[in-house]
């Protein structure tokens, strides 16, 4: 895989020296002694570093494939999603084959939650897990970099400035997924650069046309090139979004003035926060592999959306937030057209209504006056895009 150096994962064979360097690296040594001691990292850091080390090296120093790296990090991820959520479902994994490899296109919320979470399903339903793509903005941090190839991440090049750069990256880019799928390595990708801060899940058909570009050359057409992907659209759904004011915030500012320059540091912050913050009920629907690909970009990134729009698991949340813009789907009230599978997959009681109608207020309340149309947009879009694409798959021939 000597094509794909410059973007691909850590091999086993690599596996070793990165935990070693990160074991022997102060600022990877500060950030998890602040997890497990924030009082003793603030008086003192030395001490702690020299402790942190030493528990590192005895829990994690043995380890050479990356396959027994993420199975003993496993606990510590269900750890973190329990101490993070209220519960965490899922549906659909009985569409997948466990011995094939899939091209798991998803709706984007988290930076590192949402591929996270995917995997932990995954890994505890008997799946391999995946290789994540991940924006090179990301590896600006050089401790975050190497954690993020260890656990099976691959880069995805952006701000490129010339046309050919563009082309060549997308090519490696395009050939590094190709090549995973072929040797039974499934991958998660996001369906657009960046995350949906206004709660609007579209698939960019760039990204459909950069996984074709590497099979062109074999013959294959369009249709069967994503055929033989194995493509599989993913609807992640969180009750509450741990960085809902930040992606307000942005949001308002883009609108004001045209654009929104990121804060040194703003992306590592933000990372923590969606890890450790406060997310609800977390469901994630598994859409069935597309084995009937439409024979172009345009139309297949549509086909993804609609399945996983359909899909969506809406929250208490989103009905909540889509009353207080004024729009009513009146869910119970209307089952023929609005079915009990699209709105949710449970009936919200009074009491959940409730509860979501005072944490949507506090959340309002505690953020600028400006912003508030903002986040509440994030919360209510979902229930559009679902009932719209609830409205299509019923729609009769």
């Amino acid at each position: 895989m000597q094509e794909f150096d410059a973007i691909r994962p850590y091999s086993d064979e690599e596996t070793g020296p990165a935990i070693n360097r990160l074991v022997n690296d102060q600022e990877f040594l500060d950030m998890v002694g602040r997890f497990k001691s924030p009082t003793m990292a603030r008086w003192a850091p030395a001490v702690l570093r020299m402790f942190v080390r030493r528990w590192l090296i005895s829990h994690f120093g043995k380890y050479h494939r990356v396959d027994d790296l993420q199975a003993r990090l496993s606990s510590y991820v269900s750890e973190l999603v329990d101490d993070t959520t209220t519960r965490v479902t899922t549906s659909g994994l009985e569409n997948l084959d466990k011995k094939s490899a899939h091209l798991f296109i998803s709706n984007h919320r988290d930076i590192v939650f949402d591929p996270m979470v995917v995997n932990h399903l995954l890994f505890h339903n008997g799946f391999k897990t995946t290789r994540i793509a991940i924006g090179d903005n990301l590896l600006s941090n050089r401790v975050f970099a190497e954690m993020m190839r260890l656990n099976k991440s691959f880069v995805v090049r952006r701000n490129m400035t010339s046309p050919r750069e563009m082309r060549d990256a997308y090519l490696t880019l395009s050939g590094f997924i190709n090549h995973s799928i072929q040797t039974n390595h499934s991958i998660w990708i996001a369906q657009r650069e960046g995350r949906a801060k206004d709660g609007l899940d579209f698939t960019d058909p760039a990204i459909i046309k950069m996984f074709y570009m590497s099979l062109k050359k074999s013959g294959l057409s369009f249709a069967e090139a994503m055929n033989s992907l194995h493509v599989v659209p993913v609807s992640i759904a969180y009750e509450y979004d741990p960085c809902d004011a930040d992606k307000a915030k942005e949001l308002e500012t883009k609108a004001r003035t045209g654009s929104y320059t990121k804060a040194e540091g703003e992306d590592s912050e933000q990372i923590m926060r969606g890890l450790t913050g406060f997310k609800g009920h977390v469901h994630v629907h598994f859409g069935a592999p597309i084995t009937d690909a439409p024979d172009n970009a345009k139309d297949m990134a549509a086909r993804i959306d609609r399945e996983m729009h359909a899909n969506y698991h809406l929250h208490a949340s989103n009905l909540v937030a889509y009353q207080m813009r004024g729009i009513h789907p009146e869910a119970h009230d209307t089952p023929d057209s609005v079915s009990d599978s699209v709105v949710t997959a449970e009936t919200w009681s009074p009491a959940e209504i409730e509860a979501a109608e005072a944490e949507l207020e506090r959340r309002l309340d505690a953020c600028d006056p400006a912003i508030r149309q903002y986040l509440l947009d994030m919360y209510a879009n979902p229930v559009v895009t679902a009932l719209d694409a609830n409205a299509e798959l019923n729609k009769p021939e």
